[in-house]
């Protein structure tokens, strides 16, 4: 298998990417590449900053849903520990009644 390298000329003006003599190779079909993907890649760009801006909002609802709930267990563990005094007042309430024997 032989190798066969061609010289591939500087590039148009235009064009500012790829422009060390490293990616010549890869720039050959760069100026194609450009003029039918640019649609493609506004459309992409566009998606993309929609899914930040997407992720940034659930990340914020997300954290205000974290304090929302930290706040309803605390709620939850005081009511319960009232409960449970109001529970343990009546039992001790009810012991100290006297019988009714009739």
């Amino acid at each position: 298998m032989q190798l066969e390298f061609r010289i591939i000329p500087k590039p148009l003006p235009l064009q500012t990417a790829c422009t060390n003599t490293s990616y010549y190779l890869t720039y050959q079909y760069f100026s194609n590449y450009s003029h039918y993907m640019e649609n493609e890649l506004i459309a992409l760009e566009g998606k993309l900053a929609q899914l930040i801006q997407m992720s940034r909002k659930l990340r914020t609802e997300n954290n205000q849903l974290r304090q929302e709930l930290a706040h309803a267990l605390s709620n939850s563990r005081l009511n319960s520990d009232k409960m449970n005094t109001a529970k343990a007042r009546l039992e001790k309430l009810l012991a100290s009644l006297p019988e009714d024997n009739k």
